[in-house]
């Protein structure tokens, strides 16, 4: 039997996210989104896609939660994008009341789903639909890591002329500018990066993927969508075949890393349960310095939140 994953949100990222999960062709895949007829025509199009592309047309789009109920898996991309000159904690007190509305919707019709939120500011809107969903820990994880992850891996291929398949990079933190590259578990083909690039164009990139976001934000004038909504799919991939896959995620931390009561973005095991490990790396001083002043940072943010849990 087909697993069953909703997406909430049929904008250029939650509709990704859709086309790339039908393009796996092992889920039914529920799209979610206020707006009459958008679900339902982005659906209608991904579905027309299966027969050039060779997958089962199983996309539906809803306007309401009825047809998720009983998902496997949400993923969460409702609220609005940013726009030029704004940053993603500029968003905080408009997406709350959107990510907490859905996360309740969410768990009257689908109790048993892990949910993976996209919606920005991604770490305290991840606080937003625990508290609002009363789900553990465990099945409420947040996607970022992945993205800035992606870009910096990017980077490091464009500067090395290596191909992107043989860099292996990580990115912790808050999803923001003061997330935090480890460049110490950063190598090409297995070789550390620090061998291959002088410091200052590590400092570049390092600079450039922390600000990778806005950069897409002032070219386009809106929010990334093709890397994020590919980023949120290979998470949902991780949980519903449970493939344990470790991968940097925005998890709720109580002790790891120095880090209580927060959710920021580390590496952890992604498997059926969600989020069944989290993996703590030996970072640098300056590493573990870097990830408490992101910490700081989210805290700030987080205690924006009218009524966070």
């Amino acid at each position: 039997m087909r697993r069953k994953i909703t997406v909430v949100g049929a904008g250029n990222v939650g509709a990704t996210c859709a086309q790339e999960l039908a393009r796996r062709d092992y889920a039914e895949v529920v799209l979610v989104d206020i707006k009459e007829g958008l679900p339902q025509g982005k659906a209608l199009d991904i579905d027309q896609a299966a027969a050039v592309l060779g997958y089962e047309a199983t996309v539906r789009g809803s306007n309401g939660y009825g047809e998720s109920a009983g998902s496997d898996v949400v993923v969460i991309t409702a609220g609005l994008p940013r726009s030029p000159g704004m940053s993603r904690d500029d968003l905080v007190t408009t997406n709350e009341g959107i990510v907490r509305s859905v996360s309740e919707q969410v768990r009257d019709g689908s109790p048993d789903a892990i949910l993976v939120v996209v919606s920005n500011p991604l770490d305290a809107m991840c606080h937003v639909a625990k508290d609002a969903s009363g789900f553990a820990k465990e099945r409420v994880v947040g996607m970022a890591g992945i993205l800035d992850t992606a870009r910096f891996s990017t980077f490091i291929a464009w500067e090395t002329g290596a191909s992107v398949k043989d860099v292996t990079a990580m990115v912790l933190g808050g999803h923001g500018d003061q997330m935090v590259p480890v460049v110490s578990h950063t190598a090409v083909g297995g070789v550390p990066l620090e061998q291959l690039v002088e410091p200052d164009r590590i400092e570049a990139m390092v600079e450039r993927t922390r600000k990778g976001g806005g950069e897409i934000v002032q070219l386009l004038g809106t929010s990334a969508w093709y890397a994020p909504g590919a980023a949120a799919a290979q998470m949902v991939d991780s949980i519903c075949l449970d493939q344990k896959r470790v991968l940097p995620c925005t998890a709720y931390l109580e002790g790891e890393y120095g880090i209580d009561g927060l959710y920021i973005g580390v590496p952890v095991k992604l498997g059926a349960a969600g989020v069944e490990e989290i993996v703590e790396l030996q970072l640098s001083d300056e590493e573990q310095r870097r990830l408490e002043e992101s910490a700081d940072a989210v805290r700030e943010v987080v205690g924006v939140l009218t009524s966070a849990g």
